[in-house]
């Protein structure tokens, strides 16, 4: 699309007069054509199985004409008018109770079961765009909201078709709490073992170098190139780190996920040290770890507590936050607050790209009998109705998901108690590779969030 058409098209945007058909007409229609669909590879109020859809688009295949068999959508887009028939603006920008509202409908769009091939979604109303990922079961920003202006939509237009000509394989996830105790190695091993069962191709990152634990748990060393020599130089082959954990049954039948191990070198730097050593800092981990994103299904980072350089690193790093909590641990809902309040949003801001974005939190690893299950959301309706008069912000859809007013849902994801999945790190295998019931619950959990 020629710069001269969109400034073109964007004249005869009236936010005051221009309704949703209008926008989808001058707008929506130039912006698939300049995304590389023709006209028979998108369609307008698409069935998604729940409602319809603006438009959804797909290339054709031999004789599948998109158009025709009205199947497997590639791309969804949802439209919204610049303004309401009263004049009300309709602002799209991040935090308004119009994106959250139409962000939440692309999400549902894309998760619904008309869409399960449906790898991208669209939000716009001509002055806002913005591009979401659909992974498994997971949607995440792709770009920030952006503000169109005719200086910068062709930049925006190639960047989103480059994105959705190129889409990364992996979900890179950082399990992490601001808070110790709650079973993040565990988590990490156990899910990368479940979804390595499940045939995926799942990469972990040990980077906890000062404790190791994943590292020692699974009875790897540091190879000879370390993952410190690759953050502090770049012509290094970070392939070179991988360690493959491979576990071979008596069936005869081996499962592997990859492993960078844990460089206990950097964990002797100070912060000011690792500042000097390695380049752009706690960013530097997310440029390492673009060498994998199109290679794994899954990376998974393991980082320590503090909220410091590595565990900065790792969130600066990932596409999505998983946090593990206790029921019984009130400081660790409390600091899974301050994950998603404070930290998660101080990333995203200062990576500019939309991301990471905080999952909703589980209960790891214990049983909970319903007197403490009453103390835990008597804590967290506190935290919740807190967090609202303090700066407005609603950390209900983290803690509790699947809430709906009418009837009160305040189920959270719980992982059961199981003791042989404290103990399999005595056998240097992950609990989920070597008992049944331990592959279960950790497949359930794989399948509340990922798959």
């Amino acid at each position: 699309m020629l710069l001269t058409d969109w400034n073109h098209i964007l004249d005869n945007i009236l936010p005051d007069e221009s309704n949703e058909a209008y926008i989808s007409d001058i707008f929506v229609r130039f912006l698939i054509n300049a995304l590389g669909f023709n006209q028979q590879e998108h369609l307008s109020q698409f069935k998604t199985g729940n409602g319809k859809v603006d438009f959804a688009a797909r290339k054709n295949v031999d004789s599948d004409i998109f158009t025709l068999s009205k199947i497997n959508p590639y791309l969804l887009i949802e439209v919204k008018a610049p303004a309401t028939s009263l004049g009300a603006k309709i602002n799209l920008s991040e935090g308004t109770p119009q994106y959250i509202q139409t962000r939440e409908q692309i999400k549902r769009y894309l998760l619904d079961s008309n869409c399960n091939t449906s790898q991208w979604g669209i939000i716009t109303n001509s002055v806002h765009i913005q591009l979401f990922r659909r992974h498994g079961k997971v949607v995440f920003p792709a770009t920030p909201s952006i503000l169109i202006k005719k200086d910068n939509i062709n930049a925006i237009v190639s960047h989103v078709k480059h994105l959705i000509d190129n889409p990364p394989k992996a979900l890179t996830v950082c399990v992490y709490n601001n808070k110790g105790g709650v079973g993040k190695t565990t988590t990490t091993a156990n899910l990368a073992a479940t979804l390595a069962q499940q045939g995926k191709q799942v990469l972990v990152i040990d980077f906890d170098p000062q404790q190791g634990d994943l590292t020692k748990s699974l009875g790897l060393e540091v190879r000879k190139v370390s993952l410190s020599d690759c953050l502090s130089d770049r012509n290094l082959n970070i392939h070179d780190t991988i360690q493959p954990f491979t576990v071979k049954f008596k069936s005869g039948k081996s499962l592997q996920f990859d492993v960078i191990p844990a460089d206990a070198k950097l964990g002797n730097f100070t912060e000011q040290d690792l500042a000097t050593r390695i380049e752009k800092g706690s960013a530097r981990l997310k440029d390492a770890l673009k060498a994998f994103v199109y290679e794994y299904d899954y990376i998974f980072i393991d980082c320590p507590t503090n909220w410091m350089f590595f565990s900065q690193s790792s969130l600066y790093a990932c596409d999505v936050v998983l946090i593990p909590t206790k029921h019984n641990n009130l400081a660790s809902l409390d600091n899974a607050a301050k994950v998603i309040k404070e930290l998660v949003p101080k990333v995203k801001a200062a990576r500019q790209d939309g991301r990471p974005i905080a999952l909703p939190i589980f209960f790891n690893g214990e049983n909970i009998t319903l007197p403490q299950l009453k103390i835990a959301n008597q804590e967290i309706a506190s935290i919740i109705t807190r967090e609202i008069k303090a700066s407005n912000f609603n950390l209900l859809p983290y803690f509790y998901p699947k809430y709906i007013k009418a009837d009160n849902n305040t189920k959270i994801f719980s992982l059961p108690s199981y003791a042989i999945v404290a103990g399999a790190a005595f056998a240097r295998i992950p609990a989920a590779f070597k008992d049944s019931t331990a592959a279960k619950y950790y497949l359930e959990l794989a399948k509340e969030y990922f798959v």
